[in-house]
């Protein structure tokens, strides 16, 4: 089998196995899922999760946002870590939002990662799930990890694993791709722990053999 046709057999199963999957952050608006992604940095999503509807029921959209005050917004996001810089960047990225886009967000990578908090992982979760629009691969730590085991990359920098992902995954898939593997990654590909019996991956991943074995 060539590791192109191992890569389409690869995705197939992934879509069988996850076609209704939708990112997991709770959000009505892309203003929304912009600063839920930025509090999801190094935290789970169910904290998240717990976290904004409290968030937005106070700062609903950029405009109150922007005039929040600091220690308020540390309070109410405490519980996701790093609450300081993150109630910073979010403050910052509502304040950009209102003077420099005209209290939208931003629909582009290049304008996106102007804002304060916002690099390329967060970027494409917004552009992908807000205005289905596909400029890149969200290359979180599932992603991450995945695309190691699978063999689908031997890059490590997150930034090259993207560059390696999109040369190899068809354009259309690049959003629910990245959903797919982060939702086995939670589900049967875990860091510690692998459910490698379990995966319906298995006769297709290199790395297999080394946890089934272990």
């Amino acid at each position: 089998m060539t590791d192109k046709s191992r890569i389409k057999k690869i995705i197939s199963i992934l879509q069988t196995e996850y076609a209704d999957v939708q990112v997991a952050l709770y959000y009505k608006t892309p203003f929304q899922l912009l600063a839920a992604t930025i509090l999801s940095a190094q935290c789970t999503d169910e904290v998240v999760n717990r976290v904004t509807p409290g968030l937005f029921k106070q700062y609903p959209d950029a405009v109150r946002l922007a005039r929040a005050g600091q220690s308020d917004v540390e309070r109410l996001v405490r519980q996701t870590g790093f609450f300081r810089n993150k109630a910073k960047n979010l403050i910052g990225m509502a304040q950009a939002i209102q003077t420099r886009f005209e209290g939208k967000v931003p629909q582009t990578m290049a304008e996106l990662v102007t804002l304060p908090g916002v690099a390329r992982k967060t970027a494409n979760v917004v552009l992908g799930a807000a205005f289905h629009r596909l400029e890149g691969i969200v290359v979180d730590t599932h992603v991450q990890r995945l695309s190691f085991r699978l063999g689908l990359t031997q890059e490590k920098n997150p930034v090259k694993i993207e560059q390696a992902l999109m040369t190899i995954i068809p354009h259309d898939l690049w959003h629910r791709f990245s959903l797919w593997l982060i939702f086995h990654g939670r589900r049967v590909c875990d860091a510690r722990k692998p459910k490698c019996a379990d995966c319906a991956c298995q006769k297709l991943c290199p790395s297999a053999g080394i946890y089934l074995s272990g």
